[in-house]
């Protein structure tokens, strides 16, 4: 036994290749890792580089056109009219709305987020935060568009909102909020109040989870620590919660000021006449047939959203997301 055991012959080292062309490509690729992590990554970058980027190229180069005022047509020559137009009194109003609209929407979602993150991260443990996360998680699990009718239904005139209101005799506060110039109108649903709530109702879960997951990074040890050196707890939260937390907070305004700075469709079911960036472009593009004038309307979101993530950038937000 222990003589024909040792005249067995050990087999290669290395199996030999299969045969055809299977065979040739599993040899080529492991011998040229580069080239099989080429062709994985070439279709998502064909897609970004070609679909995406090349489109907002093109918007690009629209927006550098112009419109001939007596023939409606385009004029493709290189001109910075487009902008000059862009520039006048009407259009910078649209501008100045959706980023005032924007910063508020993004300022009220950390306000409401914060606590909410705060006691997530803090004292939800086990079933409790499966809890929270599927409470955060379940209004995004539902139809856009469902919401958004949802919320006019409440806002309205007739709503549960007004109802509710009323049997609490507060109809009168209501009234004289909706009678202000600016933010109120015939009823919540059609006011520049309506729309600010529903947008802080859509985008909230986009500022919560980065906050919790910011405040999950702070070390107990620290609050506690705080304390025992005679820390009030204004002081705690100035100096040791808030600066910890300010990165996901600024990561969760990225999708709250970026989705609110772009959306289309609550200004156009909830709110007023007075237009938002994404009605502009939609009216400009589809019912003046202005698309160099829409194409730079287009360009002011992203020009904006460039600062505005070099600026989250160099605050550290995206180690937070």
């Amino acid at each position: 036994m222990t003589i024909t055991a040792l005249n067995v012959k050990p087999g290669p080292a290395i199996l030999s290749g299969s045969g055809g062309m299977r065979g040739a490509l599993s040899d080529l690729f492991w011998r040229r890792p580069k080239v099989l992590l080429l062709l994985m990554l070439l279709p998502p970058v064909l897609w970004l580089g070609i679909v995406y980027i090349g489109s907002l190229f093109a918007l690009l180069a629209q927006s550098f056109f112009s419109i001939d005022e007596f023939s409606g047509l385009i004029n493709r020559q290189f001109t910075l009219k487009t902008y000059g137009d862009l520039l006048q009194a009407a259009n910078l109003d649209i501008i100045l709305r959706t980023v005032t609209m924007a910063a508020l929407v993004t300022l009220a979602s950390a306000i409401v987020a914060f606590p909410i993150a705060y006691y997530a991260a803090r004292y939800a443990r086990g079933r409790w935060k499966a809890l929270f996360y599927l409470g955060v998680m379940l209004p995004l699990w539902s139809s856009y568009l469902v919401k958004i009718y949802a919320w006019k239904l409440i806002l309205a005139k007739e709503g549960i909102l007004t109802w509710l209101l009323a049997k609490l005799h507060l109809l009168w506060l209501l009234e004289a909020w909706l009678s202000l110039p600016v933010v109120g109108g015939n009823s919540l649903s059609v006011s520049f109040t309506g729309t600010f709530i529903v947008f802080v109702y859509v985008w909230l879960p986009f500022m919560i989870l980065p906050v919790q997951a910011a405040l999950e990074r702070v070390p107990g040890n620290l609050v506690e620590a705080s304390s025992d050196l005679g820390a009030s707890p204004r002081q705690t939260f100035r100096n040791v919660l808030f600066p910890l937390a300010l990165p996901g907070i600024v990561a969760g305004s990225i999708f709250t000021f970026s989705l609110t700075l772009g959306d289309y469709i609550i200004p156009q079911i909830i709110g007023t006449s007075r237009l938002f960036i994404g009605q502009a472009v939609y009216s400009q593009q589809g019912t003046a047939g202005n698309i160099p004038l829409a194409a730079a309307f287009t360009v002011v979101p992203i020009v904006i959203m460039g600062f505005y993530l070099w600026g989250a950038k160099r605050m550290g937000a995206f180690d937070a997301l």
